[in-house]
């Protein structure tokens, strides 16, 4: 069988670097890597070929590949994107709809269907307060589809641009024999949390940064409320998810937009699972008005039954099992091992 190619884009973030890795481990694909950043040292011998820079200036460089996958993870992130509003446009919704494009010409002019795996997020919801949010409960994913950031309307905006790229572009369903279109298929990600990489400040990072932390015997000061309460996941379970929906059959998809699940948790009880580990940790709270806003226009938890349906989606990371065999090993380790080096 010969050798699928695929398109990484923002393959040095957290999401990028794991999928790189499961990918080359299954075998059978040649992966080209796009990132604004040099491939990390141990990404590359898994790596075919590496395209560094801006990628809204290099997706021409793109027409030349013939792509069976595309994996679109490049974007400015929520926080980011709130003071660099302009920026983050460009970034995601002008970046995506080059290779969009790029992908939709050649799944046309070559009849060959192209896959464009792209990663949404719980940040294209937007509930109108905290109470509307807590009345809501699980969200499904025709509803409250109202974001209040920049990154959440530029997700909700790509969304849209997909289905319009796999099935309106030139009016082509239309045609009683319409050529071969762009295969969309986006999931929307709760937070994600990777024991292997330290927090990067995003807004639904209060979680992590809480128990990276205390295993540090650092005091933490969390920016929301302590009954504040969204959708997390373990990043495996995430890279999991990508692949399922990459392997589903076609046929069996009658969505291209997906919610998944796996558990929800107030920041309070992310306190209690992190005194649990750590008894001495000093966590208080102190909500920044801007950041309670953004997580508080979020769901408390989304409805996943398409993505059961239509993919055969389940998690492996429940609450319990994600804190006991995945987060806290990894970062009691990485903790030990950084005070033993200090003590050297």
């Amino acid at each position: 069988m010969s050798e699928k190619t695929v398109l990484i884009t923002g393959a040095c973030g957290e999401i990028g670097q794991a999928l790189v890795q499961n990918l080359a481990a299954r075998g059978g694909y040649r992966i080209v890597t796009a990132d604004l950043a040099p491939l990390a040292e141990s990404l590359r011998g898994l790596s075919a070929e590496h395209i560094q820079g801006d990628l809204v200036n290099k997706v021409k460089i793109f027409y030349d590949y013939d792509f069976d996958v595309i994996f679109h993870l490049a974007a400015s992130l929520s926080s980011k994107a709130e003071v660099a509003t302009e920026e983050a446009h460009r970034i995601n919704v002008e970046g995506t709809m080059q290779l969009l494009m790029m992908a939709a010409y050649r799944s046309e002019k070559y009849h060959k269907r192209v896959k464009f795996l792209f990663p949404s997020s719980i940040a294209a919801y937007g509930l109108p307060s905290a109470e509307a949010k807590h009345a809501a409960g699980t969200v499904a994913e025709d509803q409250w589809n109202h974001p209040h950031t920049m990154y959440g309307a530029n997700k909700l905006y790509c969304e849209k641009l997909g289905e319009y790229y796999s099935c309106y572009n030139g009016q082509r369903h239309l045609d009683p024999n319409p050529p071969t279109m762009l295969d969309f298929r986006a999931i929307r990600f709760p937070g994600l949390i990777s024991a292997f990489t330290v927090p990067s400040g995003g807004t639904s990072d209060y979680g992590p940064e809480m128990l990276h932390a205390a295993a540090q015997g650092k005091p933490y000061a969390c920016f929301v409320r302590e009954e504040t309460k969204i959708s997390f996941m373990a990043m495996p379970d995430a890279i999991k998810a990508l692949l399922m929906l990459m392997d589903a059959p076609r046929e069996s998809l009658k969505h291209m937009v997906f919610n998944i699940a796996a558990f929800s948790l107030t920041a309070g009880e992310f306190r209690e699972w992190a005194l649990r580990a750590f008894p001495s940790a000093q966590i208080t709270f102190e909500p920044s008005a801007r950041r309670q806003g953004i997580v508080d226009s979020w769901p408390e938890d989304v409805d996943d039954h398409l993505a059961r349906a239509e993919w055969n989606w389940k998690p492996d990371y429940d609450v319990q099992r994600f804190f006991d065999e995945y987060f806290l090993p990894e970062i009691r380790k990485r903790y030990q091992r950084v005070s033993l080096r200090s003590m050297e």
